[in-house]
């Protein structure tokens, strides 16, 4: 998992105006091994891909689940002094203001509503992430609440978990204004069950950006948020929390 530090920003403008098509790398799909009852598309962190995560995921104790694990597009990215790596979004330093890069966010979590809107009707739907994949799933958690993209486009899928581990969410500071003024984005926002874990000891994103998007989520409406912290923990992930993952994650896609 990478361990690129999101703070040591040059914050460049170059790839907010030269936009190109963007280009997701491949896909990997961990099948269950017993009666599938949920789908969770799994995304990983700056300068990685889907196969390392799909290898863990597919060691976990959890024969009811598929996993889709894409690639994110290849993009400059901001906090690298624009230099292109594999990236959900552009990210320079991190914010609970922006989001900077909307369209960027828009793109991904479109590209992960399209790879479950063909799972079937009766299959739990959720979306998990480690670092940015985790800021990925909160800001899909939070599109699912409002019903709409960030553009406006209306979100999809109907989501039944969300798991973000060493996160934040993007534009965290605006999501309560966003949900409180609509009753039924409320009603979504209090639905849906989410996990949050994160390190003390992370030194790429720090612990309070992952404790603030807990609370700020949690103000906004969002009941069954769970964040969990881990004692000594950097920016990557261990057994005991998978191990926890893992309890969660059956005790809410369970049959």
């Amino acid at each position: 998992m990478s361990k690129m530090s999101y703070s040591s920003a040059s914050m460049g403008s170059g790839s907010r105006t030269a936009r190109r098509t963007v280009e997701f790398g491949r896909t990997y799909v961990v099948r269950p091994k017993a009666k599938h009852q949920a789908t969770i598309v799994w995304l990983h962190g700056l300068g990685d891909n889907g196969s390392s995560w799909s290898q863990l995921l597919d060691n976990l104790p959890l024969p009811n689940i598929k996993w889709i694990c894409p690639t994110a597009p290849t993009r400059p990215v901001s906090a690298l002094g624009g230099f292109p790596c594999a990236a959900w979004f552009d990210e320079g330093e991190l914010s609970e203001d922006g989001p900077n890069d909307v369209e960027g966010l828009d793109a991904s979590i479109a590209h992960i509503a399209n790879l479950l809107s063909t799972e079937p009707s009766d299959v739990k739907l959720g979306i998990g992430g480690f670092s940015m994949g985790a800021a990925c799933a909160l800001y899909s958690a939070a599109c699912f609440a409002q019903g709409k993209y960030g553009n406006g486009n209306p979100y999809p899928i109907n989501l039944k978990a969300v798991v973000g581990l060493s996160g934040w969410l993007p534009g965290a500071r605006n999501l309560r204004n966003k949900i409180g003024g609509s009753n039924e984005a409320a009603r979504r926002a209090a639905s849906l069950p989410i996990l949050l874990c994160h390190g003390l000891c992370d030194e790429v994103v720090p612990y309070t950006y992952g404790e603030r998007s807990s609370q700020m989520m949690s103000s906004a409406g969002f009941r069954y948020v769970t964040f969990k912290t881990y004692q000594g923990l950097g920016h990557y992930t261990v057994p005991k929390e998978m191990e926890e993952v893992c309890q969660w994650l059956n005790g809410r896609l369970a049959a």
